[in-house]
């Protein structure tokens, strides 16, 4: 699960520099009135797609790690993805005209028909994706992503290059999209068009709760530049804030790769009826969070280098926002792990029925602390309600299998974070340099770690061996091609 992890992490870190290329390309060619459309249609079709796909992805990776017949299972799941996709698209296709109307870009219509067709694709390529992760097949669930975010960038910049503008983008991403499709069909076939004996009915029961779930996090997640605009902060205010909060999601990629690798691993688990195995993993994955905790600090010491690197000094006001920030995003990655443990244990509707307050609790505390502190009271609201989320999830977990992260791991990680934010704030680079003053002090966190008795010597064995495989197994992949 370790190299998995890793592997997978690496294919989805390849969002970050073939997104900034991408972006960077398109905004010359397009210009301002191009991209522009293009965010829009890329933000309506991608929600409609996430939405469609967040309903069963956890539900699937359980059902096929603890079936027999796993075929069976994928075959219901892929037709019911299609089935939805499909539907989606073609309702969408009929209102695409008027949804342009309404958001004053009648021009926009027949990019959002075209644009449309990948979500049928899409649904497709997600559910192959979670019967990959729940098969345990971790290393080719990375090469299939890795592949789509290298095909994009280059097949976006070839057509756009060759003249057909927003077109070329957008059937650019629509041939990626197949092209990650035919990847995992490549590694997973499933039969598409079966009558399958696995009953759809038995999917609902967890698809419910965990669409829930998925909807309340994904609202929570934005919900506090929302209220910042509703209740009287301006476009600079928005501005900064978001900024602030693109960047503290980056923690966000780890739970992305690690989550679902980890309900894959514990479904299986428990379905051998090894439930001590399954409480020590799951203790380990807790404590795994709580490890992110000093890189936190590190950030927030460090935030205002790092934004006035990456935004220029005219964003500067987002750098206190994003100290706060980055401890609301090691809160939201507790929240994944244990909703993917209890989704594990069998208990999907726990995992609802303590995420979904979280966003009735952000209201409140919103519309009583931002007239009064603004941006830095928004975020302190964020990352207090995730806190006390993760510490209540904890907490069900303590009452199912009488486990908890350990006390100590809490502690050295708590007094660690004091620590890097302290050197970070003191120690006072520009440009560059801020990236070699992170790699050090990202050191000495692990290097303090080690010393205080955090990490043994098989841990670090464990880490090697993980990167050992990686490397293997991507540069295996390279010769074969």
């Amino acid at each position: 699960m370790a190299s998995g992890t890793l592997q997978v992490f690496l294919a989805e870190s390849l969002l970050l520099p073939t997104g900034l290329l991408t972006a960077a390309y398109l905004t010359r060619q397009l210009g301002p009135e191009g991209y522009g459309l293009l965010m829009l249609a890329t933000t309506i079709v991608s929600w409609l797609g996430w939405s469609i796909t967040s309903a069963f992805t956890r539900t699937t990776i359980k059902f096929i790690g603890e079936a027999e017949d796993w075929q069976s299972v994928a075959a219901t799941v892929l037709q019911l993805h299609l089935v939805l996709g499909v539907a989606a698209a073609a309702l969408f296709w009929i209102f695409s005209e008027p949804l342009a109307g309404a958001l004053g870009e009648p021009e926009l219509t027949p990019y959002l028909r075209l644009f449309v067709l990948e979500v049928p694709i899409f649904c497709l390529t997600y559910a192959h994706r979670s019967v990959l992760v729940g098969l345990g097949k971790f290393s080719q669930r990375a090469v299939s992503t890795a592949v789509r975010w290298v095909s994009r960038l280059v097949l976006i910049v070839a057509l756009v290059a060759s003249g057909l503008w927003l077109w070329g983008a957008i059937l650019g991403s629509l041939l990626a999209a197949l092209i990650e499709l035919l990847v995992c069909r490549f590694y997973v076939h499933p039969p598409l068009f079966w009558r399958s004996p696995f009953p759809l009915q038995k999917l609902w029961g967890y698809a419910v709760p965990l669409f829930l779930l998925a909807l309340s996090l994904r609202l929570y997640e934005k919900l506090d530049l929302l209220m910042l605009k509703l209740l009287g902060g301006t476009a600079a205010d928005a501005g900064f804030y978001g900024t602030a909060q693109n960047l503290s999601l980056i923690p966000s990629l780890f739970t992305l790769s690690f989550v679902p690798l980890l309900l894959s691993t514990l479904t299986r688990t428990l379905h051998s009826a090894d439930l001590e195995k399954a409480k020590r993993l799951s203790r380990d994955a807790m404590r795994l969070v709580l490890l992110m905790l000093p890189f936190a600090g590190l950030g927030a010491g460090a935030s205002a280098e790092i934004i006035q690197l990456l935004f220029s000094s005219t964003f500067l006001p987002a750098a206190p926002l994003f100290s706060v920030l980055t401890f609301g995003a090691v809160a939201l990655a507790m929240i994944a792990v244990t909703t993917a443990i209890l989704t594990a244990a069998s208990k999907p509707n726990w995992t609802i029925a303590l995420t979904g307050p979280m966003v009735l609790l952000a209201i409140i505390g919103h519309l009583w602390v931002i007239p009064k502190f603004g941006p830095i009271g928004a975020a302190s609201v964020t990352t207090l309600v995730a806190s006390l989320d993760a510490v209540a999830l904890i907490l069900a977990i303590y009452l199912l299998w009488q486990i908890l992260p350990p006390f100590l791991s809490l502690a050295r990680s708590l007094f660690l974070s004091g620590i890097m934010y302290g050197l970070a704030s003191l120690w006072v680079v520009s440009g560059w340099l801020l990236v070699g003053k992170l790699l050090v002090l990202s050191t000495l966190t692990l290097v303090g770690f080690l010393l205080m008795g955090e990490l043994s010597d098989r841990e670090f064995e464990l880490v090697r061996s993980g990167i050992r495989s990686t490397v293997g197994y991507f540069s295996g992949k390279h010769r074969s091609s």
